[in-house]
């Protein structure tokens, strides 16, 4: 048997290869790290070149991350164990920024369990259910692997200790995950992977109306087996099984999908700006899901020498708009995820933002949603679609205005 103990030579130890790491190897392979007490992190690699971190202390898991879907795996998870944060992600931008300037892009979802902890906006005792829960997922994909490539790294540590766990009893549930999904004859497909419809027509004849109306409206090919098991809270094997004759079939395909984006790559570095900057005028930024829409507003202020800024993921918009400082903001009151009341609300909570021209844009001119805008901080409204003549004049009194305060 390959022996899977792990030298001291820390702190950047040369890789080790480990075949067949199985729930037993996996149990000894942690229990290696605890006689020395190891504190940092383990970096394992699969064959495909997927990566998780593993963050300990002393021997015992704080946290792991990693593999082809982190951000997916942490937005399941707060949905399934923290649905008071789940609910109010549109202010997870300014969370964000209250971190200051910790390093937390070495394990940002860990940092925003510290500072929630911090807030008491979550209990401990939430946090420790979901870190657990997010280890045993990580192992089950690690287990799926089997061949991987070990380093321990002792500089990459995480400050605030929220829970401490010991890896075996971890793997055990890992273990009966994987037995479960062996079981249902499906251990050859991943539950990361996503199920679409390839035979529509076959499909409806072999289904009753209501079932492929429900199927037709979930397997849109942007969710994984794992996240429609949260939204239909089903098993994933059972809801794997269930799917399992209709793949056999050719109906159905299991297609590999990206994760969904970190709300931390801010710019500079990975701006999601849609044009870059020609001009030295104000910069006018514009937050709305609709391309088109960003699109027309940028012909609009472009024309008029003005820089323009355009931001289509309402979850980043808050980093984003703090990492650029617009003189203006546009904001869009409905959008998936968020809406432009929140999105309102957290910007006046900010100091920089406090005085920032906001103009909502809406499709619905009713005076509740006027009186609501104006209620969360709001500087003007504007209907959509918007007229050019329009836009240029509420930027041109906004600027005024803002020069005066």
């Amino acid at each position: 048997m390959q022996n899977v103990m792990m030298t001291t030579a820390y702190p950047h130890q040369t890789p080790t290869s480990i075949s067949e790491f199985t729930p037993s190897r996996q149990a000894g392979f942690f229990d290696s790290l605890k006689q020395p007490r190891f504190s940092g992190q383990l970096v394992l690699t699969n064959s495909k070149q997927e990566t998780w971190f593993f963050y300990l202390y002393l021997g015992r898991i704080m946290y792991a991350t990693g593999g082809n879907h982190p951000v997916r795996r942490w937005r399941r998870h707060i949905a399934r164990y923290l649905p008071e944060i789940a609910s109010k992600l549109s202010s997870l931008q300014v969370d964000l920024a209250r971190l200051g300037n910790q390093d937390f892009r070495l394990c940002w979802e860990y940092e925003l369990l510290c500072l929630w902890v911090e807030q008491q906006k979550i209990s401990r005792e939430q946090a420790a259910r979901m870190i657990r829960s997010v280890i045993i997922e990580v192992l089950f994909d690690i287990t799926q692997s089997m061949e991987v490539t070990c380093q321990l790294r002792q500089d990459n540590l995480l400050s605030t200790r929220l829970v401490l766990i010991d890896a075996d009893q971890l793997i055990n549930k890992a273990q009966k995950q994987w037995q479960a999904w062996q079981g249902a004859k499906v251990a050859d497909r991943s539950p990361n992977s996503s199920p679409i419809i390839r035979q529509a027509d076959e499909l409806q004849k072999r289904t009753s109306p209501q079932v492929y109306q429900t199927l037709k409206q979930l397997l849109d090919g942007n969710q994984t087996l794992r996240d429609l098991s949260i939204r239909m809270k089903r098993d994933v094997v059972t809801l794997t099984s269930s799917l399992l004759p209709y793949i056999q079939m050719g109906l159905i395909e299991l297609i590999t999908i990206q994760d969904l984006s970190p709300p931390v790559s801010l710019p500079p570095t990975n701006p999601t700006a849609t044009t870059p900057e020609v001009s030295d005028g104000p910069l006018i930024a514009c937050v709305d899901d609709s391309p088109l829409m960003c699109q027309t507003l940028e012909k609009i202020l472009v024309g008029a020498n003005y820089q323009f800024l355009g931001i289509n993921d309402p979850l980043r918009a808050i980093a984003i708009l703090l990492a650029r400082k617009p003189d203006v903001i546009f904001l869009d009151l409905v959008m998936p995820n968020a809406n432009g009341y929140e999105i309102c609300g957290q910007l006046r909570k900010l100091s920089f933002f406090r005085h920032t021209p906001i103009i909502i844009l809406t499709g619905n001119d009713g005076i509740v949603d006027r009186v609501r805008a104006k209620m969360v901080g709001s500087t003007d409204f504007m209907s959509k679609p918007v007229n050019p003549d329009l836009v240029l004049s509420a930027i041109r009194k906004n600027l005024k205005q803002e020069s005066v305060v």
